[in-house]
């Protein structure tokens, strides 16, 4: 069902996903014949009365972030959606993933199958990466094409018990695999789903406190979608795509819009944030340059993101529709430009400056020199920290420690601009900023700046990370 709050239309992940639903179908109906012909009741036929699963569900622990695959450790985590075909499912293939510096694979692109999850769990523990698994037929019957409820006249449900069940296969078959790091449990949920979701993430920390339940949301422009996500799901991330390369050159007036909703709603649920990057033209949306693409992750950078996922690494096919371009790895397996532009913007600047920032807390965001202002975008002002910015537009997010008694603050600095380089500086207070050291991500070490004034030239999408030391 398709949340009132949202109001973009389909994203084209949803698009993607549901091209494939009628052989998802004919996968769950398989699934739960097998299940039924083996006493297990999973849908038809239920006997017995509603147990109090419902009740203990509400008692599970909400394990940290920081304990979970991903979210946890001090690695920047980079993700991709639809990755090779079973076919294209080779160590070569999953080696060629790992060296353009990603971290993890969100599966998909016609895997289904068990055995095909298996093999690509292998392939992934052999190159080193994880993978979120899309197991439609047993972790989406009980997230995704049935609601959990203890009510037997409720149509189309499982019972949490029955749930459990569903969730138990699923985990004691990829479970053992070391590059398994959770399950997706749903991708685009409208918020008429949101009370199942709950149940269906309290069921994997009840089972698999180990695992990550990851959600991806709808792109949305109304910050109630993504509070009531927070409020009822409780989840262990905010993830959401919006693409904002529009065709003939145009930006999504809204994209820093929702990219303040989702930061505000991450930041009050103490979860971190993670969103897709466009890489890929299709049906009103431009192909990305290099520059482009590093803009879209420095910006989400600057607003707090702790994760980044590509949309899409391996090419749909044309027979998706959407006109998809080619992506990262074509549809018949070459290599475009883009992916060295991904494996430069991975390994030489997005690992080491994320993994200065994910230990961080966004404090604020501001866009300086930029007028008319984007919608919900705020400006800057002087504080006791930068007392003026100078120069061409720039959008600068401000990150402290979480140790309340350090003070220091650290900038992350980005330009405005995916198509011009900017030039400009910004001002230190002298009374309260004892010095400005600037982080070089090949060295992975910052150097010291000794002017009371930093001077700033980046690229198109360029960016720079700065660690201000106060008093």
């Amino acid at each position: 069902m398709q949340s009132p709050h949202h109001t973009l239309g389909p994203s084209r992940r949803a698009l993607l996903l549901g091209a494939g639903a009628a052989a998802a179908a004919s996968a769950v109906t398989a699934g739960q014949a097998s299940a039924v012909a083996a006493g297990q009741n999973i849908v038809a036929g239920r006997t017995g009365t509603a147990d109090d699963a419902a009740a203990r569900l509400a008692d599970v622990p909400i394990p940290s972030p920081d304990t979970l695959p991903l979210t946890g450790g001090p690695d920047f985590p980079i993700g991709l959606f639809w990755p090779p075909h079973p076919y294209a499912s080779t160590p070569e293939r999953f080696t060629e993933i790992a060296e353009a510096g990603f971290d993890f694979v969100i599966s998909g692109n016609y895997a289904g199958d068990g055995n095909i999850f298996q093999h690509q769990l292998g392939l992934a523990r052999t190159a080193g990466l994880k993978m979120l698994i899309s197991d439609d037929i047993q972790i989406r019957n009980l997230s995704r094409w049935f609601s959990i409820s203890d009510q037997p006249a409720d149509n189309l449900s499982v019972t949490p018990a029955e749930a459990r069940q569903l969730y138990t296969r699923a985990r004691d078959a990829y479970g053992p695999y070391s590059s398994m790091a959770g399950f997706n449990l749903y991708d685009e949920p409208g918020a008429g789903w949101f009370g199942t979701l709950a149940k269906a993430v309290a069921i994997s920390r009840e089972l698999a406190p180990q695992l990550l339940p990851y959600i991806n949301l709808f792109p949305s422009d109304d910050p109630a979608y993504y509070n009531a996500f927070v409020d009822v799901v409780k989840p262990s991330l905010v993830s959401f795509d919006r693409y904002p390369l529009l065709s003939e050159g145009r930006e999504d007036a809204n994209y820093f819009h929702n990219w303040a909703i989702v930061r505000a709603a991450a930041l009050r649920a103490g979860v971190p944030a993670w969103v897709f990057i466009q890489t890929l033209a299709y049906h009103g949306h431009r192909e990305p340059t290099a520059a482009e693409m590093l803009w879209q992750i420095n910006i989400s950078l600057a607003y707090g993101a702790k994760g980044i996922q590509y949309f899409t690494y391996w090419t749909p096919e044309a027979a998706r529709g959407e006109g998809f371009g080619p992506a990262l790895i074509t549809v018949d397996g070459r290599r475009t430009s883009r992916y060295a532009a991904a494996k430069k913007i991975n390994t030489t600047w997005l690992h080491p400056v994320g993994r200065q920032l994910k230990p961080l807390v966004s404090e604020t965001v501001v866009h300086a020199n930029e007028t008319p202002l984007p919608n919900s975008t705020s400006p800057f002002v002087p504080t006791d920290l930068v007392t003026a910015v100078t120069g061409q537009p720039l959008v600068i997010g401000t990150f402290r420690s979480r140790d309340p008694e350090v003070t220091d603050r650290w900038l992350l600095v980005a330009n405005r601009s995916h198509s011009t380089s900017a030039r400009g500086a910004l001002t230190f207070n002298p009374a309260k900023v004892t010095g400005v050291d600037v982080f070089h991500p090949i060295s992975t070490a910052y150097a010291a700046n000794r002017s009371a004034t930093f001077p700033v030239s980046l690229p198109p999408g360029g960016a720079q990370l700065l660690h201000v030391h106060t008093r």
